[in-house]
């Protein structure tokens, strides 16, 4: 394995020289929120800058385009020719990397003509729409060099759209000044053809040297810049050393804008320096452009910034820090740490694999992006919780994209009707590590509306009399908007789809599941795996509601009369028919298109009883249908095809197995414990990549495209969900391995994540989780990915055994003894019941996971009593840690 990067003493930050050749290698750049400033930039200063959609400062980039130059510096040396930040290296020339939270500057080294080029970039923490770039020129020779510097960044300043729709069009609303400081673009209207609307914000590049002295002029568009034979990377401007003048009206306007600003001449003396102090961004108009330009007009209000920047990030970054025996996986847990803060800022969209996105959330990614915010803030969290219960439907489906604003949702972010069946899941799932965090049951009992479109019976049917002007909130018959409890809707997204069945009485596929490549078999697929994530997911629901019982005195739940159908057990469950009439007639039509608004008194124990039969009789069904053997190997079909056809086994000689289809029946608590050891050999033999060590999403189907089960198969194998390292589904593994007690199987799942991730010769990544590792090992997709946040819930919980339950601190470690130092000591610093806390586990006789338990247990050096449970869980009550100040040093003894 070859790692391509090193870090620096802080344990986060990083040099990456050998990265720095690699065009298509980025790296975020982004204000605190989803308002900022969002920013992808490479080794060549590619990519772009933008707030949303329809704020693009620069033209959009998609992984292709970032072989153009964006960000660029050009240094024209009298009789020696031009270098620049972004041209190609030479044998000759050197470049290098560096990166932290959240900065990245590059350095480039020219022989000939003897000078080095420094950018740093990076993105203000104060608010600001703008993009920092700080460009240092220095003299590495021996000689005095004389040069004219000019920076460049073109001004797309219009919308992604308009990257292919009318991007000519959209350049004759652009107005040019030629400001003092540099070039600022304001388009005179947003050009949409449902509606034009009159624009007041302006784009802008601005700047100045370290001496606080202005550009000299500006080449404020391509035309006059580049010139008819040249181009941004060789721009005719710089190459002739054309001097600079002020345009008119008619070269000026309704041209393609870029921020080319010239500053004066300047010769540098022997190890000589000047800086350059570049401002990009946009405002809302001319008043805040000037004030934006005297926030950062100097070089120390430039280091301030840069100060202010890097203390807020690494405080994100350190929010859960693990120190082990191997520090340079500890460093890579802190970008992994780092991701679901990107996700929150960037969503799914807006770096440069992130083409397909136009902004906003889905509804999975709330959920998993909130598992880590609950383990680092739980207290902050309640509120989103609660909001986000707003987008389910009576029917158990849900809105599937998030606005912008608290309890906004929209249907589709394409306007198509579609369900995935797995969205059901999640929800409980988070919640409940929110109880266990916190101890908070009352969330349960909270109000929420349900979401309300056109779209009934799980997207079967549309109502004709739904308007707008309805609105989204579900209404009862007399027109007052319906309010349930979260608790409700947790039922009635398990309870419905108990009865929502394909031919196989497996829960229906419906247009796909958290495998959105599942996406052609909505009339006959079924999910064997989710539904035994649901299963388990009713069982556990079980054991909170009994749980709620004790500590709140609660022995009945005021619910929607209607969820009484669904809790009939006159119903035969092993038939099909029985089970999808009852749904079909009887349950959506009590609901649609409004409910009675009527709420009936239902006893916990009524509720407990069929949650525990519901769930008990699929994990029966499950285990006596699913099974499948080659040869002496044996584990569970996952799916169903749209031809009724199991997908897993041996077909036409091909092996066809995928691993979604193990994860969740050895979650859900499904599968036995033989069972488990079977799946892991089946999983060793056809699914674990012999070259690249990585666990494949499925084997190789032999297929140019698999029509009745989903788009996924019309991809190369080995790419995207087909075949891929797929990391969300890989970690989720590793998850359930641990959970389920085979710690050293669950431990090499993640190491053999950490092993592609760092061999950069072949991921080509900088530090952290990409979606998913290629056949070729290159890691795609990065950054924004929900693995990250199971990642640091496995990490956090299952390997380091530091979680809640029910309120109170759990200390179970699964670490193997590799992963202690040589004094035995592996830590997590890390927050829990509102304080940090710093949990140390010392094992001194570095005893391996299955030899060694807590013995003793010390709180700020002081011991303390604790309750053990199963032998290896040693529970600390909520009630000590609360009483015992604001950061506490946890220290767990370890022995045999």
């Amino acid at each position: 394995m070859k790692k391509g990067y090193q870090y620096f003493a802080d344990g986060i930050s990083f040099k990456a020289d050998d990265l720095a050749r690699i065009r298509s290698i980025y790296f975020p750049l982004s204000g605190v929120d989803a308002k900022s400033i969002k920013s992808s930039i490479t080794p060549y200063l590619s990519g772009d800058i933008k707030t949303d959609k329809y704020h693009y400062v620069t033209k959009p980039a998609s992984r292709e385009d970032l072989k153009i130059p964006v960000r660029n510096f050009f240094v024209f040396i009298p009789g020696k020719g031009v270098v620049s930040l972004a041209q190609d290296c030479d044998e000759k020339d050197t470049i290098s990397v560096e990166a932290g939270p959240l900065w990245h500057k590059i350095i480039r080294r020219f022989p000939f003509p003897g000078l080095e080029l420094e950018a740093l970039n990076f993105v203000p923490v104060t608010g600001e729409n703008v993009e920092l770039m700080s460009v240092t020129v220095k003299n590495i020779s021996s000689q005095a060099i004389s040069y004219v510097p000019t920076a460049s960044i073109p001004l797309f300043a219009r919308s992604l759209a308009n990257k292919h729709d009318h991007e000519h069009v959209t350049a004759l609303l652009h107005r040019i000044v030629q400001h003092t400081n540099g070039v600022v673009v304001k388009p005179t209207m947003f050009f949409n053809e449902e509606g034009h609307k009159e624009n007041k914000e302006q784009y802008f590049v601005l700047g100045l040297n370290d001496k606080n002295e202005n550009p000299v002029g500006t080449f404020p568009t391509i035309e006059c810049f580049c010139g008819d034979a040249g181009s941004l990377s060789s721009p005719e401007a710089v190459l002739k050393n054309n001097p600079v003048g002020k345009l008119s009206d008619k070269e000026l306007h309704g041209k393609e804008a870029v921020g080319a600003l010239r500053f004066k001449e300047e010769t540098l003396k022997s190890s000589e320096a000047r800086q350059y102090l570049l401002v990009v961004g946009l405002s809302a108009n001319e008043q805040e452009t000037t004030r934006i330009l005297g926030t950062f007009n100097s070089a120390k209000k430039f280091s301030e910034a840069m100060e202010q920047n890097k203390a807020y990030w690494q405080q994100k970054a350190r929010s859960i820090s693990f120190t082990t025996e191997n520090k340079d996986h500890d460093a890579w847990m802190h970008w992994v740490v780092l991701q679901p803060v990107f996700r929150r800022i960037f969503g799914c969209s807006f770096l440069p694999d992130h083409d397909y996105g136009k902004g906003g959330k889905g509804w999975r990614d709330i959920w998993q992006d909130l598992l880590s915010l609950i383990l680092i803030e739980p207290e902050t969290v309640r509120e989103n919780l609660i909001n986000n219960f707003g987008g389910v439907r009576v029917d158990g489906s849900n809105a599937t994209i998030i606005g912008s604003n608290p309890g906004e949702f929209i249907a589709d972010r394409n306007a198509i009707t579609r369900v995935w069946m797995d969205h059901g899941v999640w929800p409980f799932t988070t919640l409940l590590l929110y109880i266990d965090q916190t101890g908070d049951y009352d969330i349960v009992l909270e109000n929420n509306t349900y979401f309300r479109d056109p779209q009934q019976s799980r997207g079967k049917q549309k109502d004709p009399s739904w308007t707008p002007a309805y609105g989204n909130k579900l209404k009862d018959k007399t027109g007052r908007i319906y309010e349930g409890s979260l608790l409700e809707h947790i039922l009635i997204q398990h309870l419905v789809q108990f009865f929502n069945v394909g031919e196989h009485n497996i829960m229906r596929l419906e247009n796909a599941d958290w495998n959105d490549g599942l996406d052609m078999a909505a009339d006959r697929g079924e999910s064997v795996t989710f539904m035994s994530f649901y299963a388990g997911n009713m069982l556990t629901l079980a054991d909170l509601l009994e749980d709620l019982a004790k500590a709140k005195a609660v022995r009945s739940l005021n619910l929607m009369k209607e969820i009484l159908i669904l809790l009939d057990e006159t119903v035969d469950y092993e038939s099909v028919e029985a089970k999808t009439k009852w749904l079909k007639e009887k349950y959506f039509p009590a609901v649609q298109p409004q409910i009675s608004g009527e709420k009936l008194e239902v006893a916990l124990t009524t509720l407990v009883k069929d949650l525990r039969k519901k769930g008990t009789w699929i994990f029966e069904h499950i285990r006596k249908s699913q099974k499948i053997s080659v040869g002496k190997n044996t584990w569970l079909n996952g799916y169903y095809d749209n031809d009724g056809k199991a997908v897993e086994g041996s077909i036409g000689g091909k092996v066809r197995m995928t691993l979604t289809g193990q994860v969740f029946p050895i979650m859900s608590g499904l599968a036995e414990q033989n069972e488990i050891e079977a799946i892991i050999q089946s999983v060793k033999e056809y699914l674990v990549d012999k070259d690249l060590g990585g666990v494949r999403l499925n084997t190789d189907f032999g297929l140019d495209h698999y029509l009745s089960l989903g788009r996924a198969f019309g991809f190369a194998y080995g790419t995207k969900e087909n075949g891929a390292f797929f990391s969300h589904m890989t970690v989720m593994y590793a998850y359930a391995l641990y959970k389920r007690g085979f710690v050293r199987e669950g431990y090499e799942v993640l190491h053999s994540i950490y092993q592609m991730c760092a061999d950069t010769a072949k991921s080509k990544i900088y530090p952290g989780i990409p979606e998913y590792c290629d056949g070729e090992g290159r890691g795609m997709y990065h950054y924004l990915t929900g693995s990250a946040s199971w990642l640091v819930l496995t990490r956090l919980t299952q390997a380091c055994g530091i979680r809640g339950h029910r309120g109170d601190l759990v200390l179970a470690p699964q670490l193997v003894k590799e992963e202690f130092d040589a004094q035995g000591l592996a830590k997590v610093d890390c927050s829990f019941a509102g304080k940090r806390i710093s949990v140390q586990y010392i094992n001194k006789n570095l005893y391996d996971f299955n030899t060694y338990k807590i013995k003793e247990i010390y709180l700020n050096d002081k011991m303390i009593p604790f309750n053990q449970v199963h032998g290896r869980e040693a529970i600390i009550p909520r009630a000590l840690l609360e009483k015992s100040g604001d950061f506490l040093i946890i220290k767990a003894v370890l022995n045999n």
